[in-house]
């Protein structure tokens, strides 16, 4: 789950990390009536939707004076912003977010993920802020420092000098870059965050250590131990879709392809899409049913892959174990009852009663291209939306 850069400031704040001073609203009179109290003579306005990039797609913007931030909100809120991450589609702005402006004598990289292929913690930070990291990425690797902590209730001393290495900061500096961290790692184990980014991390003109931006991701598996993080949700920022796939209890993603995918089991999920791929065409979701799902469950997932206009075809790639074809069969009749299907439907079944969900489908009237394998279902799916 994503939360807003003002969210994620006020829990940096609530762990001792100093963020400027900032407000937000809904509605431009609010946030003109509010920013009366942030005392500076800049103030800076952002666009709070879930994405990078804002800046360059119009949607920070610096003002010298409340008459100034009062336009440029008016000019803001409602907009369509189109980011690198938003895809063509956009986010509309839907509140927005003012804070003092700080007075910036560096700029540097800093985040926070769970590093699965080593089971650590990684620390990224670099002295390039402010920038794409990928971009550093590509041209200064060596600009780049990465560093994986073993997983514990706090982080070493050691491990903190490390991280901060590359920020070649004054000893006061450096001890408030220490603390930093620290802070950072503790939110990250107590809240069960997934990522933690902070671009830029700004050193001011008064030596002081200040997160001028502030991304965060927290694991939807264990936001039933945190009710005050799942309160930060913003539906606005979802796809419907995805929303009503959590319902439900189902694993799904919209794409941006033609072939609607309906599979059980996330690796054969992601097989599922590559074999697509391989055949020339894009998925048009992932959408992992589990291993023991109802018919219920079932229908849902197949009338959410139905409600995505750009779904030219469906693929559904079942292996029942402790998913049973006929279960599934079931579903898919009873979802095809209530909702007309224009587009060719491909299925391939193995596994725990396979042949009885074939007697299913067979018998429902449905048109159904039926698949032997993984590679004929693909290749049958893509011919059939040609």
């Amino acid at each position: 789950m994503n939360i807003h850069e003002h969210q994620a400031k006020e829990i940096l704040k609530n762990y001792g990390v100093k963020v400027p001073k900032g407000i937000f609203a809904f509605e431009v009179q609010d946030l003109i009536e509010k920013s009366k109290v942030l005392k500076t003579d800049k103030y800076v306005l952002k666009a709070q939707i879930h994405s990078g990039g804002r800046g360059k797609a119009g949607g920070i913007k610096l003002v010298n004076n409340l008459e100034e931030l009062e336009n440029e909100a008016k000019n803001l809120i409602g907009k369509l912003l189109v980011t690198h991450q938003t895809g063509p589609n956009g986010r509309k702005v839907k509140r927005l977010y003012v804070e003092e402006a700080s007075e910036i004598n560096k700029e540097f990289y800093l985040s926070c993920l769970v590093d699965r292929e080593s089971s650590k913690i990684a620390f990224i930070s670099s002295d390039q802020g402010g920038m794409d990291i990928e971009d550093v990425a590509n041209n200064n690797p060596e600009k780049i420092l990465t560093t994986k902590v073993e997983f514990s209730d706090q982080i070493s001393e050691d491990d903190c000098k490390k991280i901060i290495e590359i920020f070649n900061l004054d000893k006061e500096a450096n001890e408030e870059a220490i603390n930093l961290i620290k802070s950072i790692y503790k939110m990250f184990v107590e809240k069960d965050a997934s990522l933690v980014e902070v671009n830029p991390l700004i050193l001011t003109k008064d030596n002081k250590i200040v997160c001028l931006d502030a991304k965060m991701n927290f694991d939807d598996n264990a936001l039933f131990k945190h009710p005050e993080i799942l309160e930060l949700r913003d539906l606005n920022e979802e796809e419907e879709t995805e929303i009503e796939a959590s319902k439900h209890d189902l694993a799904y993603i919209k794409l941006d392809g033609s072939i609607g995918c309906m599979v059980n089991g996330a690796g054969l999920a992601m097989a599922t899409m590559d074999i697509i791929k391989l055949y020339g065409q894009e998925p048009a979701n992932f959408l992992d049913v589990g291993g023991g799902a109802s018919k219920e469950k079932v229908s849902a997932a197949f009338k959410i892959i139905l409600s995505d206009k750009s779904v030219k075809g469906i693929l559904i790639n079942i292996f029942g174990g402790i998913m049973r074809c006929d279960v599934l069969a079931k579903g898919l009749v009873e979802a095809a009852r209530e909702i007309r299907i224009n587009v060719p439907l491909v299925v391939r079944l193995a596994g725990t009663n396979f042949e009885e969900g074939k007697k299913i489908l067979d018998n429902s009237g449905l048109k159904i291209i039926s698949a032997s394998d993984l590679g004929d279902a693909a290749k049958k799916v893509v011919e059939a939306i040609k």
